[in-house]
C-alpha cells in the first residue's frame, strides 16, 4: 500500500472548566491553562492538512462530567476526525459520584470519537483505506477499587482478533499508558512503574507478532520517542505542562515501498494572563520538584541518606522539566560518580552513549531494526 498521511498528537488535555479547577499545591501541571492552550493548539492545526487527531487520554482535570462534556462538544466541531481514549484522570472511579465520572459512562461522551459500541471502553476503525486504529483502555480497578494499569484478558483476547482481521492493513494502536520504558528502570522503579502498562511485554510481544510499529501513549507529561522489540512508543508531554507542547506527523511511503514517519513537535508559548507561558511554567515546575527530586534520591537505586540527599536535590530543580522538554543531555560533573552516572543515563542517547536527538523532531524508518534513540 501506497499510504501517505498526516495527523496530530495531543495528550493530557486535562481540560478543567474555570469553576470547575480545584487546586493542589504539589501540581505540575496548570490546569488553569487547560482551555486556552488547547484553542492555540487547534487554531493552529486547523490550517494544516490534517486526516485526523489523536489524543491517548487524561482529556480531564479529573472525570468530571461537565469538563467531558465540554470537550466532546468542542471537538465535534474541529474539521477533521479525532479519536480518544480514556486516561486515569478521565475515569479515577469504577462508579460515578459526585465529582466525576464511572468508568463505563466514558465510551458515551465521545460516540463521535470512536467509540461506536458504548459497551466497551477499547474500539478498532478503519479511518482511512488501508489504515485501522486500535485504541485501548489500560484503566482497571482491582478489588478494593484502586486503579491499576493493565490491559485485561478480555480486551487482549479483542486484540489477538483484530490484529488478525487487520493483517494487510497498516496498524496505528492508541493507549494511555506506556508501553516501552521512556525512562531508566521505568517498569521496576516505584515513581516510574505507575506509568507503565503492567503488562507492556504482553502488549508488544503481540504487536511485533501482527508486525505493528506504532503506538501512540501519554500519562507520563514528557516529550519522548522510545523503542523497543519493534516498537516505536510516542509519548507526548501534557498540553498544561512545559513545555506545553503537541505533535504534527506524516506517514509517506517512498518508491520502494518502505514507510517513514516524520515528528514535528509544536509549543504553546502564550496564553492570556500568562504571556511568558513556557518560562513561568518550568518555574512552576521547579518550585515544586524538591520533592519529588528528594523521593529520587532516597529510592533505591540509589537509596541515599536523607541528609545526602538534600545536599543535591537543589541542583536538581529543573531536572523534570529539562526531561519534560525532550532531547535533553545532562552533565553533573559535581555528583559523586554514582549519583552523576545515574542521573546523567536519562540523556538522550543510544545504547553506545551516542547522543541522539529523536524526542521532538525526527523521522522514523519504520520498516528498520533501530535502537532506542536512533534516527534517520
Amino acid at each position: 500500500m501506497n499510504l501517505n498521511f498526516r495527523f496530530a498528537a495531543i495528550s493530557d488535555l486535562h481540560i478543567g472548566l474555570p469553576h470547575t479547577i480545584w487546586d493542589n499545591p504539589s501540581r505540575f501541571h496548570l490546569v488553569e491553562v487547560s482551555i486556552p492552550a488547547l484553542e492555540l493548539a487547534f487554531e493552529h492545526l486547523e490550517q494544516q492538512p490534517l486526516d485526523f487527531l489523536l489524543l491517548p487520554g487524561d482529556l480531564t482535570q479529573h472525570g468530571e462530567a461537565e469538563n467531558h462534556t465540554w470537550l466532546s462538544n468542542r471537538l465535534k466541531k474541529l474539521p477533521f476526525p479525532v479519536y480518544v481514549i480514556p486516561g486515569n484522570h478521565d475515569v479515577p472511579s469504577l462508579l460515578p459520584n459526585e465529582q466525576s465520572i464511572g468508568l463505563k459512562d466514558f465510551p458515551y461522551y465521545y460516540q463521535h470519537c470512536g467509540y461506536t459500541n458504548c459497551d466497551r471502553l477499547y474500539y478498532t476503525c478503519e479511518i482511512l483505506p488501508g489504515v485501522q486504529l486500535i485504541g485501548l483502555n489500560s484503566n482497571q480497578f482491582d478489588s478494593d477499587g484502586k486503579q491499576q494499569g493493565y490491559l485485561d484478558e478480555v480486551q487482549l483476547q479483542w486484540l489477538q482478533q483484530v490484529l488478525v482481521e487487520a493483517e494487510d492493513k497498516f496498524v496505528l494502536v492508541m493507549v494511555h499508558h506506556n508501553v516501552v520504558e521512556h525512562l531508566p528502570g521505568q517498569s521496576r522503579h516505584p515513581l516510574g512503574r505507575r506509568y507503565m502498562l503492567d503488562n507492556a511485554p504482553k502488549l508488544r510481544q503481540m504487536l511485533q507478532e501482527a508486525g505493528v510499529n506504532l503506538v501512540f501513549t501519554g500519562h507520563l507529561h514528557v516529550q519522548d520517542v522510545a523503542y523497543k522489540d519493534g516498537i516505536y512508543d510516542i509519548t507526548t508531554g501534557s498540553l498544561v505542562s512545559y513545555p506545553h507542547p503537541y505533535r504534527t506527523l506524516q506517514l509517506r511511503t517512498d518508491q520502494q515501498g518502505k514507510r517513514f514517519l516524520q515528528i514535528e513537535s509544536h509549543r504553546v508559548e502564550s496564553v492570556p494572563g500568562w504571556e511568558d507561558l513556557s518560562q513561568m511554567s518550568r518555574e512552576w515546575m521547579g518550585d515544586r520538584s524538591y520533592a519529588f527530586m528528594l523521593r529520587l534520591l532516597t529510592d533505591p537505586p540509589l537509596s541515599l541518606p536523607l541528609e545526602e540527599a538534600k545536599q543535591f536535590a537543589p541542583q536538581l530543580r529543573y531536572f523534570w522539566a529539562d526531561i519534560a522538554n525532550g532531547d535533553v543531555l545532562f552533565d553533573f560533573p559535581d555528583f559523586p560518580p554514582k549519583v552523576r552516572r545515574y542521573f546523567e543515563a536519562f540523556s538522550s542517547i543510544t545504547r553506545d552513549g551516542t547522543p541522539a536527538f529523536i524526542d521532538n523532531h525526527a523521522t522514523l524508518v519504520l520498516s528498520s531494526e533501530l535502537g532506542r534513540k536512533d534516527e534517520v
